[in-house]
């Protein structure tokens, strides 16, 4: 058998090729053992820049060094999947806007599971994991080739940017791993940190989570920082704006292929339009409505919380009643973010947009407009 032969058959190629079937857009490997960001990780938890995310804490031996999630495993098949970056900008992160991305990766890297266990004749000994236990994803996503990481925290790959999930199947199947990204392909570029309006990078490369929108609007479960709500402008649901601007998402960002991950009905219209639906639904709506989606997690005190900053910010006269309405939720923190709305709505301090802003509260219908010249992912 010649090499070229042999080559072509490895199990390496062989596994490559089932995970492309399955649908992920890129796929790569790499050897378990000691994480190299590890330690960056570490500090900055220490700074505090994690907020309330005290589960980040959980697994830290573990999340030190890849081997130990589960016994015996030697190497991690890494994949990535697009979620449609050329997804008009809308109220809500373009990742949320469908189905449950766990589900849906899970399922899909079960599947490989199964197969490998096929080729290899074998019980193979192995878990997948997609953001779901302490596994810095990001750091074996990068040593798998898949990418690097960018000035706004994400990982970014040359061929379809930043808008992907990332996945990872450790197995105890050794297999020859492939050569980590070392390039940083960020040059002097800093848009992504130009861009936030709530000035939440430390540094590149460092994000002070307690200041993004996408946690004060998904992980924070308490009031918004008065100084924040307005910043937010008319995102209900987490932020892409970091992304958006990219020249590397604007130049090869990917549109959206997976059935899974389209916009739900409930999400359709403007900032505005979303807003007052959410702010509108009892606890047995919201579960009916969100079922199986990403947007969940914020519950739906906390997603009527978003919603009522959102019309404090951008609402008018029309939303008024609605606002109304919320100072009788039975959510004391709906009440008094709704009574902030009206306040502002009341004094005439109700905002317009910024050219940056406004492209994330317009119809998600719409067409995209007003995108960054042509150029380059978490």
């Amino acid at each position: 058998m010649t090499t070229a032969i042999a080559e072509a058959l490895s199990l390496e190629n062989s596994v490559k090729a089932q995970a492309y079937g399955l649908g992920f857009d890129l796929v790569g490997i790499t050897s378990l053992g000691p994480m190299e960001a590890a330690d960056a990780f570490d500090s900055w938890i220490e700074s505090g820049y994690a907020g309330e995310m005290d589960y980040l804490l959980r697994g830290a031996a573990k999340r030190r060094d890849s081997s130990l999630p589960v016994p015996g495993a030697t190497s991690a098949i890494v994949v990535g999947l697009n979620y449609g970056g050329r997804e008009p900008s809308g109220p809500v992160a373009r990742y949320a806007r469908g189905d449950d991305y766990h589900d849906v990766m899970t399922a899909r890297l079960d599947e490989l599971h199964r197969w490998l266990e096929l080729e290899a004749l074998r019980p193979v000994r192995g878990k997948a994991y997609v953001d779901t236990g302490p596994i810095l994803e990001r750091d074996l996503a990068r040593g798998a080739g898949l990418g690097w990481f960018g000035k706004n925290t994400n990982l970014i790959n040359p061929r379809i940017g930043s808008f992907f999930f990332i996945g990872v199947l450790l197995v105890d199947v050794d297999l020859a791993p492939d050569a980590p990204f070392e390039a940083d392909r960020c040059g002097s570029c800093t848009r992504c940190l130009d861009a936030c309006p709530t000035d939440a990078f430390v540094e590149p490369r460092v994000l002070d989570a307690t200041k993004c929108i996408s946690y004060l609007t998904i992980e924070a479960k308490g009031a918004i920082p008065p100084e924040q709500r307005e910043k937010i402008g008319g995102l209900v649901y987490g932020c892409d704006i970091c992304q958006d601007v990219c020249p590397w998402n604007v130049r090869f960002s990917q549109d959206i292929r997976e059935e899974p991950f389209r916009r739900r009905d409930i999400l359709d219209g403007d900032a505005r339009a979303v807003a007052r639906r959410i702010l509108s639904m009892d606890d047995d709506s919201f579960r009916r409505d969100f079922k199986g989606s990403p947007m969940k997690r914020a519950k739906r005190r906390g997603l009527a919380r978003n919603a009522a900053t959102v019309l404090g910010n951008i609402g008018t006269a029309n939303d008024v009643a609605t606002l109304v309405a919320a100072l009788d939720d039975p959510e004391p923190l709906v009440a008094e973010h709704a009574a902030w709305a009206l306040e502002r709505i009341r004094n005439g301090r109700v905002i317009e947009l910024s050219p940056r802003a406004s492209h994330q509260a317009r119809d998600p219908g719409l067409p995209s407009a007003g995108r960054p010249p042509r150029r380059p992912h978490v």
